[in-house]
C-alpha cells in the first residue's frame, strides 16, 4: 500500500478520535460550561447530523477542486475548529465548533474514500478502504481511551488539542504525498453533478447503501449503550468499560483488516459467513453478559465481525458508485453516518423495556436479521458476483 493512503489513514484516526472521545468527556464539560449532562449530549448529535448532512453538500462543492489542497482545507479547518473548541467558553461555541468540525470531518472522509481508491489498482479497493478505515477503528482503540484520560488528569481542553495536534503530520504527510493533479476522469472531462446524482436512483446503489447503514446501526446501537452492560449485568467496575472498549476496538481492527484483503479477490464470503455469526452474536451477548470472560470474548468477536460485513459492504457502495467518480466517497459516508446516528437511537428506545440494559444488544441483533432479510434475495448483487446476477 502506497505511503500517503497511511497519511489519510492517520487523519482519519484523529477524526475518529473526535468523534467518539466525547463519551468520556460530556460530564467534564457539562460542569464546566454550565449545562447538563443531557444538553451536552447534544453535541455528539450534532456531531453525526453534520457528517450526514455534510458529506454530499461538501462533496459536490469541492467536486471541481484539486485533490490535495482539497483535503488540506478540510484537514486544517478540522484542526482549527477543535483548536477553537478548546479555548472556548461557551457551549453554544462550543456546539458550532463541533457542527463545524463535522462539517469538515465529511468533506475530507468522502475525498479520502475516493483518493484512497485512486491510490491503487481496481483489484486493491477493498484492501486500501480497509487501510483507509483502520485509522477509525485504531481510534477506538487507542485514541478515545488517551481522550479519556487527559481529559481527567488536564481536562477536557487537552482533548481537543490533542485531536489539533494530531492534524498536522497528517497535513504535512497530504502536502508532500497526495498527487496535486487530476485523476484519469478528470483528463477526460468529469461526469456532471446531475449525472452523479442520478446514481442515487439506481437499485443496486440503494441497496448496498442501506445494508451499509443498517450493520453501521448495529455496530453503533450495541457499543454506545456498552457501559450498561459491563458494570450493571456483568457487575464490574467502571475500569471495566475501558477494557470492554479497547477490547471492542482491536476486534474491529482486526475485523477490518481481514475483510479489507479478502473483499476485492470474493466478498461473498466475508458477507455470507460474517452476516449469520454477527446476527447470533449479538443475542448470545445478552444471554452470556453475566458472565465477564464470554462478554469480553463476544466483544471482541462482535468488533471484528461488524467491521468486517460494515467495510465490505462500503466497499460495495464505491463500486456501485463507480459512475459518481467525485460523489461516491459522499455516498459511503453518508450511509456510514445514517447508522451511526440510528443505531443509538433505536437501541437507546429499548433501555425503558423489560429488556433494560441489555435491549440494546437485542436491537442489534434485529437491525443485522433485517440487514440479512433485505439481503438474501438479491445476495449476487451485494456479493458482487459476475454471472447470474439478479436483475436490479
Amino acid at each position: 500500500m502506497p505511503l500517503p493512503l497511511y497519511l489519510l489513514a492517520l487523519a482519519v484516526f484523529a477524526m475518529g478520535t473526535s468523534e467518539f472521545m466525547l463519551a468520556g468527556l460530556l460530564p467534564d464539560i457539562a460542569l464546566d460550561l454550565g449545562v447538563t449532562v443531557g444538553t451536552a449530549g447534544s453535541l455528539t448529535s450534532a456531531y453525526a447530523i453534520g457528517m450526514i448532512v455534510g458529506a454530499p453538500l461538501v462533496a459536490a462543492s469541492a467536486r471541481n477542486w484539486l485533490r490535495r489542497p482539497a483535503l488540506l482545507s478540510f484537514l486544517l479547518v478540522f484542526a482549527a475548529a477543535h483548536a477553537v473548541g478548546a479555548v472556548s467558553t461557551s457551549f453554544a461555541l462550543l456546539f458550532c465548533t463541533r457542527v463545524i468540525a463535522a462539517l469538515a470531518n465529511a468533506g475530507f472522509l468522502a475525498l479520502a474514500l475516493t483518493a484512497a481508491a485512486a491510490l491503487v489498482p481496481p483489484d486493491r479497493k477493498g484492501r486500501a478502504l480497509a487501510v483507509l478505515l483502520s485509522g477509525t477503528t485504531l481510534a477506538t482503540i487507542a485514541g478515545v481511551p488517551g481522550g479519556a484520560v487527559l481529559g481527567t488528569e488536564l481536562g477536557w481542553q487537552a482533548a481537543f488539542w490533542a485531536v489539533a495536534a494530531l492534524c498536522l503530520p497528517a497535513a504535512v504527510g497530504i502536502l508532500e504525498g497526495i498527487p496535486v493533479g487530476h485523476d484519469a476522469y478528470e483528463e477526460t472531462g468529469e461526469p456532471a453533478l446531475r449525472t452523479e446524482l442520478t446514481q442515487l436512483t439506481r437499485p443496486r446503489l440503494i441497496l448496498v447503501m442501506l445494508l451499509g447503514a443498517l450493520v453501521n446501526a448495529a455496530t453503533f446501537g450495541g457499543l454506545t449503550f456498552l457501559a450498561p452492560v459491563v458494570t450493571g449485568t456483568a457487575g464490574l467496575g467502571e475500569l471495566w468499560v475501558s477494557v470492554a472498549l479497547v477490547l471492542f476496538g482491536a476486534g474491529s481492527f482486526t475485523g477490518v483488516t481481514v475483510a479489507g484483503r479478502l473483499s476485492d479477490r470474493n466478498p461473498g464470503p466475508v458477507v455470507t459467513v460474517a452476516g449469520p455469526l454477527l446476527l447470533l452474536g449479538w443475542p448470545a451477548l445478552a444471554v452470556l453478559a453475566h458472565q465477564p470472560a464470554a462478554l469480553f470474548t463476544l466483544v471482541f468477536v462482535q468488533g471484528a465481525l461488524s467491521f468486517a460485513l460494515g467495510s465490505t459492504l462500503i466497499a460495495r457502495v464505491l463500486h456501485e458508485a463507480a459512475g459518481a467518480p467525485t460523489m461516491a466517497g459522499s455516498y459511503a459516508t453518508a450511509a456510514l453516518n445514517v447508522g451511526a446516528a440510528v443505531g443509538p437511537v433505536a437501541a437507546g428506545a429499548t433501555l425503558g423495556t423489560e429488556a433494560g440494559p441489555l435491549g440494546p444488544l437485542h436491537a442489534s441483533g434485529l437491525l443485522v436479521a433485517t440487514a440479512l432479510l433485505i439481503a438474501f434475495p438479491f445476495l449476487r448483487v451485494v456479493t458482487g458476483a459476475r454471472s447470474g446476477e439478479a436483475r436490479l
